[in-house]
């Protein structure tokens, strides 16, 4: 399958939308612990068993962006896209099954497993285009993508929770939330796959640089290398600490206030409800997209001395491609 080139004229700020589409969809991962409390009273759980297809999704989003890599480079972000959709779409699919059935191993199976490919696959694809069509400004681009992904668990907490009020927090009403999410977020990551594109080689698109020139290294090499170890490291440790405060955030507050003079339910725990809900999540976005403008200006580039030397064919196919485009 070949990815979407970019017709000439194309303009990059048309792969932003398409980008954002894909992480507000797949940032309802984040929003997990709001269905905690409903899980376990309707499947009569126990707390671990309630973070269980929260856990598994998030490990099958590691081993899936991993392993999927360089599927999604080979492919293109319209393939990687649509994997991700019909994924996280269809684990929510399953998972109303096992919710109104009472089968909390669909639940498992459905948002765990399914959901998490879709959720890795989801998650690496609008990063990596970005990159490719925004490679003089990367702390924009994926400043960008981790807007979209935070906005999206800030506007599914509290929706979610507005859906669990109206439908009830039985089983079947759980399964009604699922089947409402997965309707939704297929429509809505739809706009990104018809809409992403990537930029051609030869510079024929306006704004858009081209997507050959720079140091190129293969993951088989940066494994090598102490660069990405280190990061691997701090964002390991970075990740542990705050998926383990979001799985459990909704119940932990609520506890937390319980005994108080002024208890906190759940709903309130997921967070605010109409104007000052979007109010917030604009607020937090934007914040995010700053940090990535700030990023770009503070990061530089790695030594010369530590880049992975090119191939000799490749480098000379490099150097022929730029004495061309000059």
């Amino acid at each position: 399958m070949s990815p979407p080139v970019a017709p000439p004229g194309w303009s990059r700020w048309l792969v932003p939308p398409a980008a954002l589409s894909v992480h507000l969809s797949i940032g309802q991962a984040y929003a997990w612990s709001v269905f905690k409390p409903p899980l376990e009273s309707a499947l009569d759980l126990s707390g671990t068993q309630s973070a269980l297809p929260f856990q598994v999704a998030i490990v099958m989003l590691g081993l899936s962006a991993a392993f999927g890599g360089t599927l999604v480079e080979r492919n293109g972000p319209r393939w990687a896209m649509t994997v991700a959709l019909v994924c996280f779409s269809s684990g929510f699919l399953v998972s109303a099954l096992g919710a109104a059935t009472q089968q909390y191993w669909l639940i498992v199976l459905g948002y765990g497993f399914v959901g998490g490919i879709g959720l890795g696959i989801g998650y690496i694809s609008p990063v990596s285009t970005l990159i490719k069509w925004f490679p003089d400004r990367p702390g924009m681009a994926t400043g960008i993508a981790i807007m979209g992904f935070g906005g999206g668990a800030l506007i599914a907490s509290p929706l979610s929770a507005q859906m669990l009020e109206s439908f009830g927090s039985e089983g079947s009403g759980i399964a009604l939330a699922f089947l409402v999410h997965g309707v939704t977020y297929a429509v809505f990551m739809t706009l990104g796959v018809l809409l992403v594109r990537v930029p051609r080689g030869d510079r024929h698109v306006e704004g858009a640089p081209s997507a050959v020139g720079g140091v190129q290294v293969s993951a088989r090499d940066a494994v090598r290398t102490p660069q990405f170890w280190c990061l691997w490291i701090v964002l390991c440790m970075n990740v542990s600490a705050g998926i383990g405060i979001l799985e459990k955030a909704a119940p932990m507050i609520t506890d937390f206030f319980a005994d108080t003079s002024a208890p906190v339910s759940a709903s309130a725990a997921a967070g605010k409800h109409g104007s000052s809900l979007y109010g917030l999540s604009f607020v937090i976005m934007i914040g995010l997209l700053a940090v990535g403008f700030v990023a770009n200006e503070l990061v530089r580039p790695v030594h010369p001395r530590r880049h992975v030397p090119a191939p000799r064919e490749e480098t000379a196919d490099v150097v022929r491609q730029e004495s061309e485009s000059a």
